[in-house]
This record gives C-alpha cells, sequence and structure tokens, in this order.
C-alpha cells in the first residue's frame, strides 16, 4: 500500500510509479507542497541549486520554469551534466516536474507577445524528451504573454497521455495574454476528459474576482467526477497556484491563501518563482507549509535526510 506523501522517505519518493505518486499526495489530504524555481536565473545562494533551497524550506515537489528540454541546463548543476533532472532529484530527493506550454499562435495576446524556445513548447517531440530526461510530471501552463490558451492545454493534455509518463498537471496561474476564462467548470471538464491528473486553478486572491465560492465550486465539479471513479489511481487531484508575483508578499497573505485553497480542498498548493533570483522568498515556502499542515509534518519534511 502506498504511503501518504508526509511520511514518505525520499527513497520512497524516487522510487513512485506515476499512479503510487498521485496516491500518495491524494492520502496527504490538502498538505502537499509545489515550489517553482526559475532555472535560467542565479540560484539565491552561490553554491547551491533552487531547488535544493526549496527543499530546505519544506518542498515536497519540484517545479521547473524557462527550462528547456532540447537544451536542458539547471542553475546550480554543471552545464556539462546532460542529466541535470536526475542530479536535481538526487540532490533533493524530491520528484522533479517541468513546465511545458502549450502556445496558441494563432490567438491575439493581450499584449506584445512572449516569444519561448521550441524546447519550452508542449508537443509530442518535448513530451518525448520528458521522459528521456526523468521528468516525474509536466505542467501544461503558461507564462505571462506567451499565448497559451485553454484549447491548446486541452488538446495538449491528449497528446502527452499518450507519450509522457508522469503526471500531467494542466491550467492557467493567470492570462499568459489571452482575454478568456481562465477557468471554468466547462474547461475542468475538458482537461478530465483529455487525461489530466492535476487540474491546476489559480490561488484565490490571486487573480481578479477569484474567490473562495469560485474555487469550492471548480474544486467540487471535480470531486464529483471523482465519486464516479471506482479505481483511486483514477482520481483527479487538484492544485492552487500563487504565480502572480504574490510568492514573495508579507507572511499574512500567503497564510490567507493558503487557509483558503485548503479549505476549499485542493490537494497540492504551488508557489511560484517570484522571488529574487527565480525563487520565492524561502520563509515563505515555510510559511505556506507550517500553515497547511502544521509544524510537526513542516518539520519532519525539511529536516529528514535525503538518505533516508
Amino acid at each position: 500500500m502506498t504511503k501518504r506523501l508526509l511520511n514518505c522517505d525520499a527513497s520512497d519518493l524516487l522510487a513512485m510509479s506515476r499512479e503510487e505518486l498521485k496516491l500518495a499526495i491524494y492520502a496527504s489530504e490538502g498538505r502537499t507542497v509545489l515550489a517553482e524555481t526559475a532555472v535560467v536565473k542565479e540560484p539565491v545562494i552561490d553554491g547551491l541549486t533552487n531547488g535544493e533551497i526549496a527543499k530546505f524550506a519544506g518542498a515536497d515537489l519540484l517545479l521547473l520554469n524557462a527550462f528547456d528540454v532540447e537544451h536542458p541546463g539547471i542553475s546550480g548543476i554543471d552545464p556539462a551534466d546532460k542529466q541535470p533532472v536526475r542530479t536535481l532529484r538526487r540532490l533533493t530527493g524530491r520528484p522533479v516536474g517541468a513546465n511545458l506550454e502549450p502556445v496558441d499562435d494563432s490567438a491575439a495576446t493581450m499584449d506584445e507577445k512572449e516569444q519561448i524556445g521550441a524546447g519550452r513548447k508542449a508537443n509530442a517531440a518535448t513530451f518525448a524528451k520528458a521522459n528521456e530526461l526523468g521528468l516525474d510530471f509536466i505542467c501544461l501552463t503558461g507564462n505571462p504573454g506567451t499565448g497559451v490558451t485553454n484549447e491548446a492545454i486541452a488538446h495538449s493534455i491528449r497528446i502527452a497521455r499518450e507519450i509522457f509518463n508522469g503526471l500531467i498537471i494542466a491550467g492557467k496561474m493567470h492570462s499568459s495574454g489571452i482575454d478568456e476564462p481562465i477557468i471554468d467548470k466547462e474547461t475542468v471538464q475538458a482537461f478530465i476528459e483529455a487525461g489530466a491528473d492535476i487540474i491546476l486553478f489559480p490561488a484565490v486572491y490571486t487573480v481578479p474576482k477569484f474567490r473562495e465560492d469560485e474555487l469550492y465550486e471548480l474544486v467540487e465539479a471535480v470531486h464529483a467526477y471523482n465519486r464516479t471513479v471506482a479505481d483511486p489511481a483514477r482520481k483527479v487531484l487538484t492544485l492552487s497556484a500563487i504565480g502572480t508575483s504574490q510568492e514573495s508578499s508579507s507572511k499574512e497573505v500567503i497564510q490567507k491563501i493558503a487557509l483558503a485553497c485548503k479549505a476549499c480542498g485542493v490537494d497540492i498548493q504551488h508557489i511560484g518563482d517570484a522571488g529574487f533570483s527565480g525563487l520565492a522568498l524561502y520563509q515563505n515556502i515555510d510559511i505556506l507549509g507550517n500553515a497547511i499542515r502544521g509544524e510537526r509534518h513542516q518539520l519532519r519534511m525539511r529536516a529528514k535526510s535525503i538518505l533516508r
């Protein structure tokens, strides 16, 4: 039987299959922390990766932003290392994922479009490369101004489900430059039908007019689907994302967001990379974890040796 993530050692986490990792998160009842790091920026502290700092602060899962699967590199890891994802997994004892962006080149953006490299875009070739690099999960989402649409995300989920071996997170943290609802019930249903493992929602209070009642209603839509599924491994999880630079806000803001999202029933709480040097304030990662699981579990996840 799979352990809940809260009780996992590093050796457990790094040996888990896609289904086992999903069940470990599900069993932790809303007490999983995912920290995002921008791999193209110099780490906060020399001689370390931002992933190691995030793990020290209490992150259970690590998400790489601006990671190019065709030219893989993570600041703080030797550029000659051709398998930096596997190296980061070994250094931190944590599952590692990366953003891949379903850019819709036919969609008009609200502001100047941000151009990204081919190795950051979501398609069959990058999904295959994600397997080769050993990524545990991918997040189909969009950085500011990149022109990612929900329709393109749904299309990418279907392709990824056929190719990628790990978990698929899907959804937008903000508009990504497109004038459309960031998320609604129809989009949630489309992502589920396409085969997403985890539906991403903006955290409450991070985008305009997205409040606790909206998040609760959308999480309930996912839970309604889950009640029709007998196999726990086929259940769809939920994630709330702080992706609007509020990861560097005050302690009180982080706590308010964290408790509101937990009350709405999300399984994973994400904190973005817009602090200093491509990482949230490490104190805020700790504050987030402490708010949703208390100091007992937070200290356990922070202090447990990666050699266990």
